[in-house]
């Protein structure tokens, strides 16, 4: 039987709260969820909590901030209809914690948001979508900041 999973990349941005409640309205209401927030000690890949000053080169306290920032995406998603978890994930580059996962939990999608960057990459998809997208099995749904 195949997961009914899905997997949400989420870095506290307001984009990847767009994601999830875009995921909200387009997919079955009571789908299993993992909010994934990918953290790195040195280079700290999400937005930290307004009230929290982070040090970057103190691992535990961006573990402990990350784990926030899923568990905050995690609320996000009970409130746009999923059964959810969260998970903080340390990998670098960032793209690959988000894949390694979903293949690790069997998803059956990866959601998250995405800027239109520079680069003819970049102005199709950001570069953490476009390398979720291309080293990815599982299907992605990437939802842009221009979308209502």
């Amino acid at each position: 039987m195949a997961s009914n999973l899905v997997v949400f990349a989420y870095d506290g941005s307001e984009l990847a709260a767009l994601a999830i409640e875009h995921a909200g309205r387009q997919l079955a209401p009571g789908r299993e969820a993992l909010v994934v927030c990918v953290w790195q000690p040195a280079d700290v890949g999400f937005v930290a909590p307004s009230d929290q000053h982070l040090d970057a080169g103190e691992a535990s306290e961006v573990k402990k901030a990350a784990e926030q920032v899923a568990a905050q995406g995690a609320a996000l998603a009970e409130t746009a209809g999923f059964r959810s978890q969260s998970i903080a994930v340390w990998a670098a580059p960032t793209w690959k914690g988000i894949v390694e996962t979903a293949e690790e939990r069997k998803a059956s999608l990866i959601v998250l948001g995405s800027h239109r960057r520079s680069g003819l990459a970049g102005r199709l998809i950001g570069s953490v979508a476009a390398a979720v997208v291309a080293h990815s099995p599982r299907s992605v749904l990437v939802v842009h900041d221009d979308i209502g």
